[in-house]
């Protein structure tokens, strides 16, 4: 039986059309750079290769921290449930390159001082223009009556012990429990989905959530911390009709989270309607 993939279903809300912007540009600049320290070194001129090897060093600063700060953003925008990146590492990265700059001209490469700030202006200046500004605004639109907190912090931590069940799952053989847990771990992300696009279906799912995600994971991880030929066929077949169970459970819950989501429309309509007749 072939391997069932993840469940990926089209949601409009997400903005899955988001594409990074690459920042391996900026290790372009570390080539020059770290020939220069290679250079100097070999010409050992020690005041050179020590002004070079500085420079390099903010420049590899920057790049890293570009990438974390794109990566946060990435994050960010093709999440429909999420805060804010606390640490605003694109500002950083941008006023960095801009110190780089100045450095590399005026100190390290023997430029006037006033070369040195205009270059790093321009590079600031370039860099926001190419990559804009970190994400300041949260998304929490549709969280109204529950704690933004509680919902994203349950939410991660269901996503992590999803993730943690994957990663014990690639050690699974038995290609039957195998799929039988992929389906569920499908109908999970399926489940935290829905909670994500209307958070207040959190307080009646909770308990799936936090019991049920946390149950399979330590039944998994038991199975794993097993040799293979240890596990008993009988404790297969209990481990199988449970996934069974696990399964239709799960359907229950996607059922009834779309009816909530219906019963949401109608009243939705409802108001309208009685809105227009006044």
């Amino acid at each position: 039986m072939a391997q069932a993939k993840r469940y990926t279903p089209f949601n409009p809300k997400k903005k899955s059309s988001f594409r990074i912007k690459r920042g391996n540009f900026l290790y372009v600049f570390l080539a020059p750079l770290f020939l220069a320290v290679i250079l100097a070194l070999l010409a050992r001129d020690i005041q050179a290769f020590v002004l070079n090897l500085i420079a390099f060093g903010l420049f590899l600063a920057t790049a890293k921290l570009n990438t974390i700060g794109l990566e946060n953003e990435y994050e960010y925008h093709t999440a429909m449930l999420t805060k804010a990146p606390k640490t605003p590492f694109k500002t950083i990265a941008g006023v960095m390159l801009g110190l780089s700059t100045l450095y590399t001209a005026w100190v390290a490469g023997g430029e006037s001082m006033t070369t040195g700030v205009f270059l790093g202006v321009v590079s600031s200046i370039g860099y926001f223009m190419y990559y804009g500004f970190d994400p300041k605004s949260d998304k929490l639109d549709n969280i109204i009556d529950i704690s933004p907190e509680f919902v994203i912090q349950t939410l991660a931590e269901a996503r992590s012990k999803l993730s943690s069940i994957e990663t014990d799952m690639a050690h699974i053989r038995d290609h039957t429990l195998h799929n039988k847990l992929r389906i569920a771990v499908d109908k999970a992300y399926e489940i935290i989905q829905g909670i994500e696009a209307d958070p207040k279906d959190l307080r009646v799912s909770r308990k799936f959530v936090i019991v049920y995600i946390d149950g399979i994971k330590k039944v998994t991880r038991s199975y794993t911390d097993m040799l293979e030929h240890e596990i008993t066929t009988e404790t297969k077949e209990r481990l199988s009709n449970l996934l069974n169970d696990v399964e239709e459970r799960f359907d229950k819950e996607i059922v009834r989270l779309k009816r909530n989501n219906q019963f949401d429309l109608d009243v939705h309509i409802d108001v309208l309607q009685e809105q227009i007749k006044n």
